[in-house]
């Protein structure tokens, strides 16, 4: 297959090749994931050419990537049943019922619909910025989904739940509807109608849906952080918090420049 790196590759230090640059991954938990990724956009990287999106794009996300592979790295060991944390004290396995594994399975679930989305897209346009936007969404949820479901195998809980979803959360249950579980998740109706569009008309659809996305989930993390026991899991969804609201505000402006705004928040 032909190299797709990219001088934005070289300027920001991504190895195109790696699928765990940062070390955090030693069983190959997100292998299979990133491969998929990289196999089915390196041939599309070639098709649009070298002028990839704008540097702006990446330097929304990368830091707040950097800082929760970091933050994992340092803080392994807190997350491991009967381990110790960083500063020598004793670490038990969150239960079953806790906060620690409510988030892991719930965010672990709304990122796969992220993933999908940006699939999607990635069939059904051509622009460069828009399909680099949905790369960096698959390669950055694929690692943190396959973090979540390691720390949910490493403290031998299930990687599901009989509870509804965000019950930990201790708020209004949400009313799951058409394939929609949790806030800012899009419906099967909506899926189905990105995979009819294409062209400008896809590209403002999947930048509709994916800051409704984002919004729900920036709100979830943000949830969990505000009851979190587990520093490492915290510092996760802190860095998630962050990217995912620096991605909105981008994605606000691409919509702009398409004519188009985001989708009234449900609710409001």
């Amino acid at each position: 297959m032909t190299d797709a790196r990219t001088p934005e590759d070289d300027r920001d230090g991504i190895d195109p090749d790696s699928t765990d640059p940062s070390g955090t991954d030693p069983d190959g938990i997100v292998d299979d994931l990133d491969d998929e990724a990289d196999d089915e956009f390196d041939d599309d990287l070639d098709e649009v050419g070298p002028a990839a999106a704008p540097k702006r794009r990446r330097t929304l996300w990368w830091p707040a990537a950097v800082a929760a592979a970091v933050a994992l790295c340092l803080g392994v060991p807190a997350l491991v049943a009967g381990g110790s944390s960083a500063s020598g004290s004793s670490v038990s396995a969150p239960a079953n019922d806790s906060p620690e594994a409510g988030f892991a399975r719930d965010m672990a679930t709304h990122h796969q619909q992220a993933i999908d989305m940006s699939f999607i897209i990635r069939d059904r346009t051509t622009n460069a910025e828009v399909r680099g936007l949905a790369f960096d969404i698959i390669n950055t949820q694929a690692n943190q989904r396959g973090m979540l479901m390691g720390w949910l195998s490493q403290w031998g809980l299930s990687q599901s739940s009989a509870a509804p979803p965000m019950a930990w959360m201790k708020m209004t249950p949400y009313q799951a509807h058409d394939g929609s579980l949790m806030p800012g998740m899009a419906t099967n109706t909506q899926l189905a109608q990105l995979q009819q569009l294409s062209g400008t008309a896809a590209e403002i659809f999947y930048l509709q849906l994916m800051i409704q996305h984002h919004i729900g989930g920036a709100a979830m993390a943000q949830g969990y952080v505000d009851v979190a026991k587990n520093p490492v899991e915290k510092s996760l969804a802190q860095s998630m918090v962050a990217a995912q609201t620096s991605e909105i505000q981008l994605m606000t402006t691409m919509l702009a420049e398409r004519g188009a705004k985001p989708l009234p928040t449900p609710g409001s």
